[in-house]
């Protein structure tokens, strides 16, 4: 039986990310929607870019942009946009591009992650029952028509509102601190802050099932429904 996966936000947190990734076992025949901000602030942005361009060839991946994907994207236009960029956590994505060379700059990041990040990814996705987002969305406005303050920025909360397609929404960028995800009627943010020391979540829809690793390799299997007791 396939699987409608959502994986949340990873913040260059590989570790969690294959550790994730080894207790979820994706297959051809799942649905993984990944939801956005892969870099920054996290030890190795590169290492989860290479990890989702090899997902992507061998199981059926959407992946969104975050509001983190777009900051590296100016970045590269501005230098206004570049310093708050490395302010953020760009300074840690660069890092993970350095190897062996003494000096790392945004140059040094390779044309397939570009490629990525600007061709592959996508700012929002809708499949049957539900739609998926970095952010949130104006309850009032058609996917096609949201504008990316909302999709890439905006904060998602309890009293975030249905939205008029009436399909639930799946979201991640508001940090779930507690390390659990917040669920509403109509929505859930499974951004867990994973990079500060919470958990990085991977939660099957059709199930309920939700997976979590850490960036000490520790790892966690529940219902959605039911949170686990540490």
């Amino acid at each position: 039986m396939s699987r409608l996966l959502a994986i949340g936000d990873i913040h260059g947190c590989s570790r969690a990310l294959d550790t994730l990734l080894d207790q979820v076992q994706p297959v051809a025949s799942d649905h993984i929607i990944t939801l956005g901000d892969y870099i920054d602030r996290g030890p190795d942005s590169r290492g989860v870019l290479d990890r989702l361009i090899q997902l992507h060839g061998r199981c059926r991946v959407v992946s969104l942009r975050g509001n983190h994907e777009l900051m590296l994207f100016a970045a590269r236009r501005h230098e206004e946009s570049r310093q708050f960029w490395l302010a953020v956590g760009g300074r840690e994505a660069l890092q993970s591009y350095r190897r062996r060379r003494s000096h790392v700059d945004i140059d040094d990041i390779p044309d397939e992650h570009w490629h990525f990040l600007s061709r592959t990814c996508v700012d929002w996705y809708e499949w049957e029952r539900y739609f998926f987002v970095h952010a949130n969305v104006d309850p009032d406005l058609p996917l096609d028509q949201q504008p990316s303050s909302m999709l890439h920025w905006e904060f998602f909360n309890v009293f975030s509102l249905p939205h008029c397609s009436g399909k639930f929404m799946v979201c991640g960028h508001s940090e779930q601190r507690n390390g659990w995800p917040l669920l509403l009627p109509h929505a859930v943010c499974i951004d867990t802050f994973c990079y500060g020391g919470g958990w990085l979540t991977c939660l099957d829809l059709l199930s309920g099932q939700l997976w979590q690793a850490n960036q000490q390799g520790r790892w966690r299997i529940a219902s959605l429904h039911e949170p686990p007791v540490d």
